[in-house]
């Protein structure tokens, strides 16, 4: 890997399913990088009970401990992609999302696929900027 560049790896998110970081810092760009998150609980590796309500903030605490392992936060997010296997479950998923993000809103692509790692409703990935180095947000 390219010196300015480093991968994140953080037990407080689910283990990577395939040959992949769960993020990659972009150093010279300031940038993060994450892979998509699915409702899986880190420690069980089990979908989130509950329905999609439960999934969807299992994913966005994925995300988070992501984030926060790479040195950053959903403050600092600029780009989101949402994934949904069903769009009936667009306006529950969007309510989370909002929540949790917070405004400014970041730019946002929402796409329904097919399918998605073991039985998942929704998925997310995002790319964030890097505290700024002082450490403030």
């Amino acid at each position: 890997m390219h010196s300015s560049m480093r991968y994140v790896e953080t037990p407080a998110a689910p283990a990577a399913l395939g040959p992949y970081s769960q993020a990659i810092v972009c150093e010279q760009l300031g940038l993060i990088f994450t892979a998509g998150q699915v409702g899986l609980e880190p420690r069980s590796g089990q979908l989130a009970d509950g329905g999609i309500e439960d999934e969807a903030r299992q994913v966005f605490d994925n995300l988070e401990a992501v984030l926060k392992a790479a040195g950053s936060g959903f403050d600092r997010v600029v780009r989101s992609t949402l994934y949904l296997t069903d769009m009936n479950d667009f306006a529950a998923v969007n309510e989370i999302y909002a929540q949790r993000v917070g405004r400014p809103f970041p730019a946002r692509s929402t796409v329904e696929v097919a399918a998605l790692p073991k039985g998942a409703r929704v998925e997310m990935d995002v790319i964030a900027l890097l505290a700024d180095p002082d450490g403030a947000r």
